[in-house]
């Protein structure tokens, strides 16, 4: 069934039309959460019974400093190793003038203290560290931590077979082989609970550094991008029909867990940028046009840096690496998330309007007279990376939807936990824990095609490993990857193919899903058995 064209004819031509009123209504922003986000389309009862309001636009303080991550402290003494402990527990942060706290999930290092931004702790360690994470579960679901893009044992991928029970901890532990140095990070995987966990809080940055760094000595600084949906009276909504069809987009875009913080720039600096949103997708680019170099991605430094570079897609789930020059003379720009369209569903045919642009930072540019932090020459070469060549075995990923309208309209169908009349597929069918979709040898090197047949966007995220982009396909054409970079995402358009080579070094269950967390939960996943 294709999904544009799957409204019930027994709805009518009237229904049709109030349908699609009330999704474009919820995409312009007009106060509404979807049809009041959608809460009348459970069935034709409920819309006397909306949702409460969304808070404004502007409800939320915006053009403090940018604040820094708080970093997770190291409990060890011993050389090389790194052991910490992380509470998922809730906690309240005071956001909205004359309404009570707002309550979040969140990563803290103690029971008493959630200080700071509601970001997990930056948790920074070296190639080569032997790794000890306690996770203290003080929620009231079962959880876990994925270890976002890096190389670990399958049984300590926080995968969804291995959950941790309310009341319960588990230690996590691995350690960071040579060439990991990256930007990753962490979040929560259990089935069905990973968009609720995610967008309350769970989630926060990892850096792995390399012995030799030929970008260390520069200033460096960190974006986690996240984003917020709100009711007026301060509480984080619930996922409306809306949500799970599209992935949540809140309307505060937050960096840091601030709205449009002020970034102040003296001299040139690195930039790692995380896109730790449910579903939004991050075009960086300033508002002026201003150009900015590209030296790294999801999986550590590029080969060479992209210099000149203007616009940056980040999908869910990605992360790179700038270099944002200070500039000749002060001035002032905005950091935006570009209008850009990922073809998001509408009720009836066709798509939503694209998400209109967004303002992540003010950032204040007064470079220093010195000479010497501005105009740095970037290296010429950054790393060596090796091009994978596949053998001969190879693997195709279909991401496909179906949309059951009349399940979708029945009475308190977006009231449940999973929406009913939706179904998210690869290859043919939603996940099943007790089914393996593929299997891989070890070391093997494969190539993957990932087939987007539905009519918008799904990032593809691979477990594990890293992977290398080698073609992309589409309407019989085929392109070549100019760009020889490690990653673990990489966004799939409507009708494209994507073709990687990638390996799996460690034995066991791998994940392999869309990144958008709703899709993820609703069935756009499969397990990998490595033997």
């Amino acid at each position: 069934m294709k999904r544009r064209t799957f409204l019930s004819g027994a709805l009518g031509a009237a229904t049709a039309s109030l349908f699609a009123r009330a999704s474009r209504a919820a995409e312009a922003g007009d106060g509404m959460s979807s049809m009041q986000e959608m809460s009348g389309m459970s069935g034709m009862a409920g819309m006397g019974h909306p949702q409460p309001a969304l808070a404004a636009a502007d409800a939320l303080a915006a053009g403090a400093p940018l604040s820094g991550l708080r970093t997770l402290a190291n409990e060890s003494r011993e050389a090389g190793v790194f052991r910490a402990t992380l509470i998922a527990q809730p906690a309240a942060h005071a956001l909205l003038a004359g309404q009570p706290a707002t309550t979040f999930w969140q990563y803290d290092a103690n029971a008493a203290n959630n200080d700071g931004p509601v970001i997990g702790p930056l948790i920074d360690v070296r190639e080569g560290d032997r790794v000890e994470i306690r996770l203290i579960n003080r929620l009231a679901q079962p959880t876990t931590i994925h270890w976002h893009g890096l190389p670990v044992p399958a049984d300590q991928d926080g995968n969804p077979a291995n959950p941790i029970l309310p009341g319960a901890e588990h230690i996590y532990r691995f350690t960071l082989p040579k060439g990991s140095a990256g930007t990753y990070w962490y979040h929560p995987h259990p089935h069905m609970h990973t968009a609720e966990q995610v967008f309350r809080g769970l989630a926060g940055p990892i850096i792995v550094r390399a012995a030799a760094d030929p970008l260390a000595a520069w200033p460096e600084r960190h974006l986690f991008v996240t984003d917020l949906k709100l009711f007026a009276d301060g509480t984080i909504a619930a996922n409306s029909m809306m949500d799970w069809m599209n992935g949540r987009e809140g309307q505060f875009v937050l960096v840091n867990g601030a709205r449009e913080p002020r970034i102040d720039i003296v001299r040139d600096e690195r930039w790692r940028v995380w896109n730790g949103c449910n579903a939004r997708y991050l075009l960086l680019a300033f508002d002026d046009g201003r150009a900015f170099a590209q030296v790294g991605t999801d999986g550590g430094l590029l080969g060479t840096p992209r210099e000149g570079v203007t616009s940056l897609l980040l999908a869910p789930g990605e992360r790179a690496e700038l270099i944002v020059r200070a500039g000749q003379g002060a001035s002032a720009a905005r950091l935006l998330a570009a209008q850009y369209d990922r073809r998001k569903m509408a009720m009836t045919h066709g798509s939503l309007p694209p998400t209109p642009t967004a303002t992540l930072a003010q950032v204040q540019f007064a470079p220093r007279s010195d000479g010497e932090s501005v105009n740095k020459a970037l290296p010429a070469q950054l790393r060596p990376i090796a091009p994978l060549t596949p053998s001969n075995a190879a693997k195709t990923v279909v991401f496909s939807e179906a949309m059951d309208m009349h399940a979708m309209h029945q009475p308190g169908a977006s009231k449940r936990g999973m929406p009913q009349g939706m179904q998210f597929m690869i290859n043919g069918a939603s996940y099943d824990p007790a089914r393996i979709t593929l299997t891989s040898r070890r070391n093997a090197v494969e190539q993957w095609t990932i087939a987007n047949q539905t009519d918008m966007d799904h990032p593809f995220h691979l477990h594990g490993t890293q992977f290398q982009i080698l073609a992309r396909e589409s309407e019989g054409r085929r392109v070549d990857e100019a760009l020889l970079a490690w990653r673990d995402t990489v966004n799939v358009k409507p009708g494209e193919s994507v073709h990687i080579a990638t390996i799996q070094r460690e034995t066991g269950d791998r994940m392999f899903h869309c990144h958008i967390l709703e899709h993820e939960d609703l069935g756009m996943m499969g397990t990998l058995r490595v033997t």
